[in-house]
């Protein structure tokens, strides 16, 4: 036999079993300590906390020049770099016109854009009230930027929230998955109808609720902690709000509904005091967010220079 020593050949000495042996050892400690050692993909190692926020991007074209808010691409640019301001971990954003609008904002190499799969009326009329010339009206979706690595599960939009009118939103719902799941619903309610009930849209905003109470007794009757969130249209947080009561009457305590916000007055726009932005948690939700981590992001500027007429609103949860 063999024996290792200085008659060996160097291809024979390589070849010995307990040199292979002693070779990958110090391969695997090199690597260890260079920090070199693959990287675990369990979602347990996801980073945590996670923010979450919505934002009205105000008739978020695909093309320059068009629709009733009509951007260039330094206005593209800008809203690009509030994104990253924003620092959101998942955006539910609304009023934005494809899934290229979307990403002119939330680069594809950062967020997975998930959108609503309303189809278009076909009646996109002029812009304002009482036009009869001008721009036209691009079409209004919603969806979800989720920054890439986060897991999530699409499952089909609440299109009953149109309540069978082609102009009207449909909910994106997405879940997030892993060790601690998360569902959140994106909302586009119905304009015109802030406060009260006697405006002529009422009746249309409050034929909504039947629809989202029914979508949260399923996920109360499946035990998940879930986000409502998006532009409300609704003043929710007004003493004695009829949309608020008439949401959350009758649910039992465990099901009760929390608003991020909690009474904190806006300033976004001055003439504007209240939120109808608004994420709203049940309290398996509300259970994990972070003290103090509700957030208005009024970009920095004065406001005839905001890039929507919405700010973002955000929190984190752990």
């Amino acid at each position: 036999m063999m024996r290792i020593g200085a008659n060996a050949s160097s291809n024979e000495q390589g070849n010995h079993p307990m040199v292979r042996a002693m070779a990958w050892a110090g391969l695997c400690l090199l690597l260890l300590l260079a920090g070199c050692a693959p990287q675990s993909t369990r979602q347990s190692d996801l980073p945590r906390p996670l923010k979450i926020a919505t934002w009205n991007l105000e008739h978020l074209a695909e093309k320059n020049g068009l629709g009733c808010r009509p951007r260039e691409d330094a206005d593209y640019a800008a809203l690009r770099n509030y994104a990253g301001q924003l620092g959101a971990d998942i955006i539910a954003f609304e009023e934005v016109e494809n899934i290229a609008a979307a990403r002119r904002v939330f680069s594809p190499d950062r967020y997975n854009v998930v959108m609503s799969t309303r189809p278009d009326s076909g009646r996109n009329g002029f812009c304002g009230h009482d036009s009869t010339d001008g721009p036209h009206i691009r079409s209004q979706r919603i969806g979800f930027a989720i920054r890439k690595g986060i897991p999530y599960v699409r499952h089909p939009d609440l299109s009953e929230l149109a309540l069978g009118n082609p102009d009207l939103r449909w909910g994106v719902d997405v879940s997030l998955t892993g060790p601690r799941p998360l569902r959140l619903l994106a909302l586009h309610l119905k304009s015109g109808c802030s406060a009260g009930s006697d405006r002529e849209p009422c009746p249309v905003l409050f034929g909504q609720v039947p629809v989202l109470r029914q979508w949260i007794a399923a996920r109360h009757a499946e035990g998940s902690a879930f986000v409502v969130l998006g532009d409300w249209n609704r003043r929710l947080a007004l003493p004695d709000d009829l949309f608020w009561k008439q949401l959350t009457d009758g649910l039992p305590a465990d099901a009760m509904l929390v608003d991020a916000a909690e009474g904190r007055g806006a300033t976004c726009v001055q003439r504007y005091p209240d939120f109808i932005d608004h994420i709203v948690m049940n309290p398996a939700a509300a259970a994990r967010r972070v003290n103090g981590s509700f957030e208005e992001f009024t970009y920095g500027v004065p406001e005839d220079q905001h890039p929507s007429d919405h700010c973002p609103v955000a929190v984190t949860l752990e």
